[in-house]
């Protein structure tokens, strides 16, 4: 299973594969033409009450992952989806926020290895 995360304002590459954006909301100043996303899943992101629950604080990391996980077990197809994708193919989760450590791109990526 390979799964990468990249902020969805980088480059695209030809090692990023399947580019998947994880985030409810369209990356502001960004057009669809240059994302060059394959999918856009907004089912799959935090719900708008957890997103502005934790708001990046990495003192709610662990409770945030919690909840979030708590979430995603209520898109079963979309989870099974996405690591069918990585099982074949390099799968890339696109995220807009600036904090690169703790954000939901890393927490699914982080439940997708691990479920």
């Amino acid at each position: 299973m390979t799964i990468h995360l990249k902020r969805v304002y980088d480059p695209p590459t030809g090692k990023d594969g399947y580019r998947v954006l994880v985030d409810r909301i369209w990356p502001r100043g960004l057009s669809k033409d240059r994302a060059k996303v394959d999918l856009w899943l907004k089912d799959i992101a935090p719900s708008t009450a957890l997103r502005r629950w934790f708001k990046h604080d990495p003192h709610k990391w662990h409770e945030f992952q919690t909840r979030y996980f708590r979430e995603l077990e209520l898109v079963p197809d979309q989870v099974q989806h996405l690591k069918s994708r990585a099982k074949t193919t390099t799968l890339t989760l696109l995220y807009a926020a600036k904090d690169t450590e703790y954000n939901n791109a890393v927490a699914l990526k982080s439940f997708l290895e691990s479920h």
